[in-house]
């Protein structure tokens, strides 16, 4: 019986490129990884991106892999390092529109009834012309106030699937309303609602 290599060779086999280490070292490990990102995320779905992403940068950055230090660190290292920026992302996209609905809705009050309807006039178009699954995603999250985890569920796609949808409807809307630097104000889910 063929005993399996070790992790210093596989790591060796992987640096010049040979895929069948790579399997091997995605079979010893994804389990392992997959239970420790876990930890982190407590989402099955989001563990398993993780886990891709961090084999990704492996094979992706395999000329740098170290064979005389332990592999098994390396790649938890990499998984942890590939939740944390995640987590940043997250959190940075987050902040970030929070800050601009605080700032829309305080220069709402100055704004005049006609500007604020043509505004929403111009919303509704834009979202309209939005592909469908995009403009379904975007009106989950904004009117019906689901989080990304959820529509994920409900319409059997990936977070990271919703994230690119809310993604490409942000971009349509900023690319519409470029020259209107209180576009935003109509991000909320109330304004959402009066467009519906």
């Amino acid at each position: 019986m063929k005993l399996p290599l070790d992790d210093s060779v596989l790591a060796k086999n992987i640096k010049k490129g040979d895929r069948k280490s790579f399997k091997a070292l995605f079979k010893r490990y994804y389990k392992m990884l997959l239970d420790y990102a876990m930890t982190f995320t407590g989402d099955m779905q989001e563990a398993e991106d993780i886990v891709q992403q961090t084999f990704i940068i492996l094979w992706t950055n395999r000329q740098k892999i170290n064979a005389e230090k332990s592999l098994k660190s390396y790649l938890y290292s990499i998984t942890r390092n590939t939740y944390i920026d995640t987590y940043r992302k997250q959190k940075r996209r987050e902040s970030f529109f929070d800050e601009i609905k605080e700032r829309a809705l305080n220069s709402r009050i100055n704004d005049d009834s006609e500007i604020i309807e043509q505004r929403i006039l111009k919303l509704k178009s834009v979202i309209e012309l939005l592909p469908e699954r995009c403009k379904e995603v975007l009106q989950m999250n904004k009117i019906e106030g689901l989080k990304y985890r959820e529509i994920a569920d409900q319409l059997k796609i990936s977070i990271k699937t919703v994230e690119s949808q809310m993604r490409i409807a942000y971009q349509k809307i900023r690319e519409a309303f470029k020259d209107d630097d209180l576009f935003l104000v109509f991000i909320t889910k109330t304004d959402f609602c009066i467009i519906n």
